[in-house]
């Protein structure tokens, strides 16, 4: 799985100018981004080669959430379930790739959902998966908001190291706590990115 930042990008953002601790950071790095991953329910990777993968329909007209793919070669469905994909649908006849500007509230998405139109339908059965979409996944490149809030969160996973008991450092009032909740910068970076239809 990629990394949502690079190393330099992270050091930067800390004023760090050694190498002592490029190993943790690096650590740090990829426990953050598999953590955006989580919190968004989806990968930020970046396209690169043609690639064919199933799904599952949660009904034989609703809509298809797929993985993010930037360009679709072809749509095929197990029409007869005997596992041979047979069936080639065309776009606009029997389907829809949504977001059909390529943004979402304003946002640039990758298509995200594919929408049984006029003939279209997914054929169903036993949880099975009987569509099969070949084409681009992931991203174009990794948002800007999601590179910052892996940088943000990656430095709050590093000063853990300094901090293993949860005390950040000790004031007037007593004792600074590491909070147990998400970084509200964080989460407002990552919340129009987050996946809530599954």
């Amino acid at each position: 799985m990629a990394d949502y930042c690079t190393l330099n990008e992270l050091k930067a953002a800390m004023r760090i100018t050694d190498d002592i601790d490029d190993a943790l950071l690096e650590q740090s790095i990829d426990a953050a981004s598999r953590w955006v991953d989580g919190y968004c329910q989806r990968s930020f990777t970046v396209a690169s080669g043609t690639a064919s993968r199933d799904f599952v329909p949660s009904g034989r007209f609703e809509p298809l959430y797929v993985d993010d793919v930037t360009s679709v070669e072809s749509i095929k469905i197990d029409d007869d379930l005997d596992y041979s994909f047979a069936t080639t649908l065309t776009s606009g006849v029997d389907y829809q790739l949504e977001p059909v500007r390529g943004t979402a509230d304003g946002i640039a998405f990758p298509y995200f959902r594919i929408i049984p139109v006029e003939d279209g339908y997914w054929p169903t059965w036993g949880g099975r998966a009987t569509v099969r979409v070949e084409g681009t996944f992931g991203w174009e490149a990794v948002p800007d908001p999601v590179k910052i809030a892996t940088i943000l969160h990656a430095q709050r996973i590093y000063t853990r190291f300094s901090s293993p008991a949860g005390v950040i450092s000790f004031g007037d009032m007593g004792a600074i706590r590491v909070s147990k909740f998400v970084d509200p910068d964080v989460e407002l970076l990552l919340t129009p990115y987050r996946r809530l239809q599954f």
